[in-house]
């Protein structure tokens, strides 16, 4: 294998047709169904499923015997499925099979757009991307395919592949174990899976996510009257909802520190994840906080850098991202409100059970409510973290050889914050598979946030080391 020409190629290819291609997607406002509750009506997921179907079967003549398919079960969002047969070489090794991985499904506009920019307005400035779900993950798709194309270009075998494109991983993919269960006998036993929905420590190298927090979280309401009523003639006599909220919360979150209380809600870390956060953070430096754009001012947590990274990725953090029961401050007058909402998103540990932990939650929450309020924690969404196994002594080898082709830096390993349904439920079916979970969130990217980017050159990157690791798990399984 040639790997200039796969750079070549896969460059050639972005410039040419992907990038193009992810300009239109952003423009398609396809809401993951979590918040959109008419997204059938609307029919952008529809939109999106159609500009990428369209874009890969327009390339799978070159594999001999592909086929695209888009599975969609009563009453569920739609998946895009892929089966490209072994190519180039049959005997030894062709029955093995490599699952690609990615969603297509977007987050949210979210305010604090630069004026130039917005969540559906696809806008290039030098090598980055900007707009919605670019990113996180809609080149996916893009990458894998190029991958691929990229081998048979060159006339490189590699083993059956299976593309499945998901539209519900924003929501907590609470679809896909039925698409996994409905397409069991056509997947197969995957021997390796590629997920390109994580993030990079920085731009100059490859980074491979170890592990993947879990998460929980749901809607916590605190009511104590029926009606607002004036707050002169109330206070200090009914008890201010807000006031009871805020002690509740600090049941499940020291309110000076941030660090989770509940000792239920924690694990041992693993000594070898505690040594890849210490060499993370060498790397990194204070760059594994200054990527995010505080405020003048605003410091960190802590300013031990290897905290920090454990902090983001095998500790559970809180985070508060929504609120009801508050008018806007134009329009808030003397009232002693009968209620306060808040919408609660709690990581948890990639080894802890999500499920666990939102029972665990609702019923720290609801317990014993002050003054006999009224107390409600209703549950959105639960999903398990992900520990990957060790990699095989042939994996680990050609990340490392492909990050030097086509980076020209070391490969680098750290877990994540975020959270990929997906690894978990693979991971537990398929537990003798190896995984190689990658992706282009990178500084300042800020995916789910305002102002996301591709970062251009990455995603070529990432697609090149695809290719080399696809044809190289090709040469591997052929020994065996």
């Amino acid at each position: 294998m040639d790997t200039s020409r796969i750079s070549s190629f896969v460059s050639g290819l972005w410039d040419a047709e992907i990038v193009p291609q992810l300009v239109e997607y952003i423009r398609i406002p396809n809401k993951s169904p979590m918040f959109d509750a008419q997204w059938r009506e609307h029919g952008y997921m529809d939109q999106a499923v159609a500009l990428m179907a369209s874009w890969a079967r327009s390339k799978l003549g070159a594999f001999e015997g592909a086929a695209l398919e888009v599975v969609q079960l009563e009453g569920r969002t739609p998946l895009i499925y892929i089966d490209i047969p072994a190519q180039g070489v049959q005997g030894k090794g062709t029955d093995e099979t490599v699952v690609l991985y990615g969603h297509l499904d977007k987050q949210p506009e979210m305010s604090g757009w630069a004026d130039d920019l917005g969540p559906w307005t696809p806008v290039i400035k030098g090598d980055k991307l900007y707009g919605r779900g670019g990113a996180d993950d809609g080149y996916a798709i893009f990458g894998s395919l190029a991958a691929l194309l990229a081998l048979r270009e060159q006339g490189v075998p590699h083993a059956r592949c299976v593309i499945l494109i998901e539209a519900c991983e924003e929501s907590g993919s609470y679809d896909l174990p039925y698409y996994v269960d409905h397409l069991a006998d056509r997947i197969g036993h995957p021997a390796l899976v590629v997920c390109l929905d994580s993030g990079c420590g920085n731009y100059d190298q490859l980074w491979l996510t170890t592990s993947l927090r879990g998460m929980t979280g749901g809607n916590l309401t605190v009511q104590v009257l029926e009606e607002g009523v004036h707050s002169g003639d109330a206070s200090g006599v009914v008890p201010s909802s807000f006031r009871i909220l805020r002690d509740l919360l600090s049941r499940l979150e020291d309110p000076h520190t941030g660090t989770i209380v509940p000792k239920e809600l924690y694990v041992d870390i693993p000594a070898q994840r505690v040594d890849q956060a210490r060499r993370s953070a060498e790397v990194l430096g204070t760059a594994v906080y200054d990527k995010f754009p505080f405020v003048e001012g605003m410091q960190p947590v802590t300013d031990d850098l290897t905290e920090l990274v454990l902090n983001r990725t095998w500790r559970p953090q809180l985070a508060v991202t929504g609120v009801g029961g508050m008018p806007p401050l134009d329009s808030a007058g003397n009232v002693l409100r009968p209620r306060t909402s808040v919408k609660l998103s709690l990581r948890v540990p990639p080894t802890l059970s999500g499920a666990e932990a939102g029972r665990f939650l609702k019923e720290l929450l609801e317990k014993d409510p002050p003054y006999g309020a009224k107390v409600t924690f209703d549950l959105e969404k639960d999903g398990s973290g992900w520990n990957a196994p060790a990699l095989s002594p042939w994996l680990e080898q050609a990340v490392a050889e492909a990050s030097q082709h086509y980076f020209g830096a070391p490969a680098a390993y750290m877990g994540e914050g975020g959270s990929i349904p997906f690894m978990g439920m693979l991971g537990e079916k398929f537990p003798r598979a190896q995984f190689l979970i990658t992706g282009v969130l990178g500084p300042h990217s800020n995916a789910h946030g305002p102002n996301e980017f591709l970062h251009i050159p990455t995603g070529k990157r990432v697609s090149m080391v695809v290719a080399d690791v696809v044809a190289r798990h090709f040469q591997e399984a052929s020994k065996a």
